[in-house]
């Protein structure tokens, strides 16, 4: 199905919420959504997903649905496999393009396989991470399908010891080895890469500081050499083709100074950014023009399904 005119798509439920550990802030993304494509002239209905789902979509009968969920089930594939079957034309990614994006080490092949430039890493035994150094320090510990930094550990180079897990991580953890330098961002909107965004945080950048009002501060466009910040917009493309994401989606590099473009590797991919008007990727619209109404106006437009 083609992409969806404002005219055909006049009701649209926006899924937030749901059981992931992004709960709360897919709810923040989900209102602030909704309000906008309110603005923008649709009948909106917002959804708290459930285990009931099909039937408050059932209840709905909306013309398109505007995925606005975070983490797993609603940004793994699980959901976009619901609205195929059920035949509504929904935002963002399709089933393979989000279940690999979720995948760390998956999308990590996709990234090579494209040429593009990553981090050393392997999938490890939780238990087996906790007991031992399964990468020489410094490196990073983080579940393989989780997302927005949840259960991120760093170990620095001088750690005597593994770390110490939290309970709730997963059976089996990435470990990545630890690249030094600046966080930086790229959305894309269809083809069309939007801007480097230099995100300035007071250490790590996790989940408190993408977060909690102040916790960093975000330089768009960023203050970078101009290769530096053409190969990031190249890599950013060329990662959302690799893994065939549609709609918007925002990849995340790190990069290291003193080593010029060889300090840049990709991290990975988001193919549901955060949605409220200060979030990374409605902040490059911006940028470039197009306002927070406009970019939910524009994602509701390409909705389809078979995506």
């Amino acid at each position: 199905m083609a992409g969806m005119s404002s005219r055909a798509a006049s009701r649209v439920a926006v899924l937030m919420g749901g059981p992931s550990a992004e709960r709360e802030v897919s709810l923040v993304s989900g209102r602030e959504c909704a309000t906008a494509l309110r603005e923008a002239g649709f009948e909106v209905v917002e959804i708290d997903a459930g285990v009931d789902l099909p039937a408050q979509l059932a209840a709905v009968s909306p013309d398109v649905v505007f995925n606005a969920l975070h983490g797993r089930w609603g940004e793994d594939g699980c959901v976009q496999g619901l609205l195929e079957w059920l035949r509504i034309p929904y935002t963002h990614s399709g089933v393979l393009a989000s279940a690999l994006a979720m995948d760390k080490s998956r999308s990590k092949e996709a990234f090579r396989a494209a040429g593009l430039p990553v981090a050393a890493s392997v999938i490890a035994p939780a238990a087996e991470v906790a007991a031992r150094h399964v990468l020489p320090p410094p490196y990073v510990v983080k579940p393989n399908n989780e997302g927005s930094s949840v259960g991120v550990y760093i170990v620095r180079e001088a750690a005597n010891a593994p770390p110490q897990l939290a309970a709730e991580m997963p059976d089996t953890v990435m470990v990545e080895a630890y690249v030094a330098g600046r966080e930086l961002t790229v959305a894309v909107m269809g083809d069309r890469p939007l801007a480097v965004t230099d995100i300035i945080a007071d250490g790590w950048y996790d989940y408190h500081a993408k977060y909690t009002p102040g916790g960093s501060r975000h330089v768009v466009p960023a203050d970078i050499p101009a290769p530096v910040r053409e190969a990031c917009l190249a890599h950013a493309l060329t990662a959302h083709r690799a893994l065939g994401c549609r709609g918007l989606s925002r990849s995340d590099f790190r990069w290291d100074e003193a080593r010029g473009l060889d300090g840049l590797v990709i991290l990975e991919t988001n193919t549901q950014p955060g949605m409220t008007p200060t979030s990374l990727a409605p902040e490059q619209a911006a940028a470039n023009g197009i306002s927070f109404p406009a970019l939910c106006r524009w994602i509701v437009e390409d909705a389809s399904c078979s995506r």
